[in-house]
């Protein structure tokens, strides 16, 4: 009975993110990267691929949970394609809006999707600034 509530009780966007694995892939020498750690002990790595100033590549790893993963995907899905101005622009609110229902208790691994992308930007701008290469993590 659990298990029939549990895919009733979630949106198709919710269940699409939770279970995609399309771009968790460790990209070497990546033109942005962005890690952290939530108290919660998740993990969210992401990184950037860089093309005329859009993101052509958004890819993560995540150790952590369904509810993690399905945050780290939805942002990898908005922000592909971006200018990194657009980028900045994805919220955590707009990452749970989107799942229409992560649980409320889980509401903080949107923050933490969100601040590990924000790392990851910040680290393709200043790389661009400098006009070097990335390095690989």
């Amino acid at each position: 009975m659990e298990e029939k509530n549990f895919w009733q009780s979630h949106s198709e966007h919710y269940l699409e993110m939770a279970f995609d694995t399309q771009r968790q892939e460790r990209i070497s020498h990546p033109d942005g990267y962005g890690k952290r750690t939530g108290d919660c002990g998740d993990t969210i790595e992401f990184f950037l691929t860089l093309e005329e100033g859009c993101l052509r590549f958004v890819s993560y790893q995540v150790d952590g949970c369904m509810n993690t993963n399905a945050c780290a995907a939805t942002i990898s899905c908005m922000a592909e394609g971006k200018d990194l101005d657009m980028a900045w622009q994805i919220l955590p609110e707009t990452v749970i809006r989107y799942l229409e229902t992560l649980p409320e208790h889980e509401l903080h691994c949107a923050e933490l999707a969100a601040g590990a992308f924000y790392m990851a930007l910040a680290d393709a701008e200043k790389k661009a600034k400098a006009g070097k290469t990335a390095k690989t993590p």
